[in-house]
């Protein structure tokens, strides 16, 4: 037994070691950890538990049947973070680049189908050269089991993406079905071709870096949700991220208690300037708001004009959506749309209400828009609204004009409750706009039109551009003091606790793709 006892551990301590020293010193040099050095940075200490460990790949064209790659390249594995068990699968680039081959693609396969029986998020750890070429059509059957499990995961259980190195061509769709993708500064790279073949089809000269590092992905393509400047803090937002969802679809967010306090800084008060067109950061309002320190800006350099993220509120988690008036006045366009359409589609999949904070002119008017598709990325914005069934909570703060103020979590999609601020202007369009267009002929009669226009648009500002029209119809349940709001948004979140929804029955509905 003494025999092969060393024997396993002499087999282990080899596998463990994956590409051999001289690799993982170059990794890092690169400043880059290995594949194992990743997991044990984000789990409990202790606490994971490896699985195929011992697969082995079965290719046998060019020389690949003489090469001995230990763990095939990945590991797997469940661990536990903050004592809650996690689904994990990290690419060891030390191992032939980490290419997914056929017996790769497995591994990662059993593990995505365990995290699914047991209920449990998932991480995906991308290091990787992409599709091991030697093993051929077997490593696109890899590539296209991982997407498919990626979408019978979506909404069941929370999936988070870690690059922290190359993540090329097809390995590329895996990352984009999944929920949450960090990227680590400087080393992460992610496009579908690279430099070279884009020099080659088309002529442009672009590094990787500029093509697809994590900056650009971040803040251009917003494929990428945070922004790493290192492994160290990638683990540190993973960590946190998953301290404000649930482990799956059937479960609440884990509830930590906190400050029940409706108590807020009377500051609040002077946060949102009366003038409709002076900007101000909404963030200012929201971080007085919710429990101290808890708000988690989730794409938080893509399409600055909305905000989203999590936050808790008298110890409670929820999703956090707001316009944002110091960028493009917190127009709505297409990215700020589809930004906040997904992150609404999360909430909703896993049973966190929905805060939203309203200050929005309109959509952002011009061709590039139009054309980009304005129309159908706006749509999406309403539909995820609609459909929906988490508590729904909307402040306005300020301007609610038009088909904005209808898509931001208004009544008529749906919303539990609305409340308005002393400062909200519900409308149909700005008290200028609407001014000209039904009063065009009265201006232009009058002896000074410019002087009758001011006239005119104060009239019709205190005539519709504030909060009591609406509440008369009752499309808004309460018009609140700034410093009040806190207090409202704690009693309404506790009245929906037991909020009971439900969709017609479909198989599922076709959202504006």
């Amino acid at each position: 037994m003494e025999e092969l006892i060393k024997k396993l551990r002499e087999l282990e301590a080899k596998i463990e070691a994956g590409g051999g020293l001289d690799k993982i010193q170059k990794q890092h040099e690169q400043g880059k950890l290995t594949a194992r050095e990743r997991i044990n940075l984000l789990v409990d200490p202790g606490s994971f538990v490896e699985i195929d460990k011992f697969v082995k790949h079965r290719g046998t064209m060019f020389g690949l049947d003489k090469e001995d790659l230990p763990a095939d390249g990945v590991v797997t594995g469940i661990g536990k973070i903050n004592s809650r068990p996690v689904a994990i699968f990290s690419q060891d680039f030390t191992v032939k680049g980490g290419s997914l081959g056929e017996m790769h693609a497995k591994k990662i396969m059993k593990i995505m189908d365990l995290a699914m029986e047991l209920g449990i998020p998932l991480i995906g750890i991308n290091d990787s050269g992409g599709a091991r070429i030697q093993e051929g059509v077997d490593s696109l059957f890899g590539y296209g089991g991982i997407f498919y499990r990626n979408t019978l995961a979506s909404g069941l259980i929370p999936q988070i993406t870690l690059i922290a190195g190359p993540c090329a061509g097809g390995a590329v769709y895996s990352p984009a079905i999944t929920d949450f993708v960090v990227m680590v500064d400087k080393t992460a790279k992610m496009f579908i071709t690279g430099p070279e073949v884009i020099k080659a089809v088309t002529g442009e000269e672009i590094s990787q870096e500029e093509l697809g590092g994590a900056y650009v992905h971040n803040a251009k393509s917003g494929n990428a949700h945070f922004l790493a400047k290192d492994e160290y803090e990638a683990a540190f937002i993973i960590k946190k991220l998953l301290s404000y969802i649930p482990q799956n679809n059937l479960e609440e967010p884990e509830y930590i208690p906190g400050n029940y306090s409706y108590e807020v800084p009377e500051t609040i008060n002077n946060i949102v300037p009366v003038e409709p067109t002076k900007a101000y950061n909404v963030k200012d309002v929201i971080n007085l708001i919710v429990d101290e320190g808890t708000f988690f800006e989730v794409h938080e350099h893509f399409a600055r004009n909305i905000v989203v993220g999590f936050a808790r509120i008298a110890g409670r988690s929820v999703g956090i959506i707001a316009n944002q008036p110091c960028v493009l006045a917190g127009s709505l366009d297409i990215d700020s749309s589809d930004k906040a359409a997904r992150f609404i589609r999360f909430l909703d999949c896993f049973n966190i209400p929905i805060i939203t904070f309203v200050d929005t002119p309109g959509y952002l008017p011009g061709v590039q828009q139009e054309h980009g598709g304005i129309i159908r990325h706006g749509a999406k914005l309403l539909y995820a609204y609609s459909e929906a069934t988490v508590p729904k909570i909307t402040v306005i703060l300020r301007k609610a004009y038009g088909g904005a103020y209808i898509a931001m979590g208004s009544k008529h999609l749906g919303a539990d409750f609305v409340a308005a601020w002393p400062t909200a202007e519900i409308a149909v369009m700005g008290p200028e706009g609407a001014a000209n267009i039904i009063f065009r002929r009265e201006i232009e009669s009058a002896p000074n039109p410019e002087e009758k226009r001011k006239e005119l648009v104060a009239k019709y500002r205190e005539a519709f551009a504030n909060p009591y029209v609406a509440a008369s119809r009752g499309y808004i349940d309460a018009v609140i003091e700034p410093a009040k709001t806190r207090e409202w948004l704690i009693k309404t979140l506790d009245i929906c606790s037991t909020k009971v929804s439900s969709l017609p029955k479909k198989k599922h509905g076709n959202i504006p793709l």
